[in-house]
């Protein structure tokens, strides 16, 4: 006879643990031979993974672009593993921090030239993290916004800072 309390419901997914991306990332660094010290912090809502290293040039590459791959390969493996696994940012000896000052010194020039002479102004061409960064600190601004135009090489966008229309009376 059957069990009537049984049901073919299976058991939550809970038993599978969290992914971590502190642990995951220390392993892809390991298995390259790099001597690496990988901490958790947080920048802009986002979990940061920061690497220090000696060698932090052979991590952060020509312009950053070692450092992108990384990330993006990161986000793939963990998007894999977990699907709801946030996106994570990742460092190196404070390289991500210098370059996202510098992106909102380059958008503050543009919103003062904007707001002294009511004009839009264009600046870029940036990639998708870069304009994230830039989007997320002029949407702080009730009188300003940012909007990503076109289609640049590799997925670069030119961003257009400008003051918002007014909405139309109907």
């Amino acid at each position: 006879m059957e069990n009537p309390t049984a049901s073919a419901v299976p058991p939550p997914l809970s038993a599978v643990p969290p992914v971590n991306p502190q642990e995951v990332l220390q392993k892809m660094l390991d298995g390259l031979g790099l001597k690496t010290k990988v901490e958790t912090l947080q920048m802009d809502d986002a979990p940061l993974l920061h690497i220090a290293t000696v060698e932090p040039g052979r991590l952060i590459g020509k312009h950053g672009q070692t450092l992108q791959h990384l990330q993006f390969l990161l986000n793939r493996m963990l998007q894999r593993m977990d699907p709801s696994a946030p996106r994570v940012i990742v460092d190196c000896e404070r390289y991500r921090e210098r370059q996202r000052d510098d992106l909102i010194r380059t958008a503050l020039e543009a919103v003062d030239k904007v707001r002294r002479w009511g004009e839009p102004v264009h600046i870029g061409p940036f990639g998708a993290f870069d304009r994230r960064i830039i989007h997320h600190h002029i949407q702080k601004d009730p009188e300003l916004e940012a909007i990503s135009e076109g289609e640049e090489d590799g997925g670069s966008k030119i961003m257009l800072i400008r003051v918002k229309p007014k909405p139309q009376a109907g």
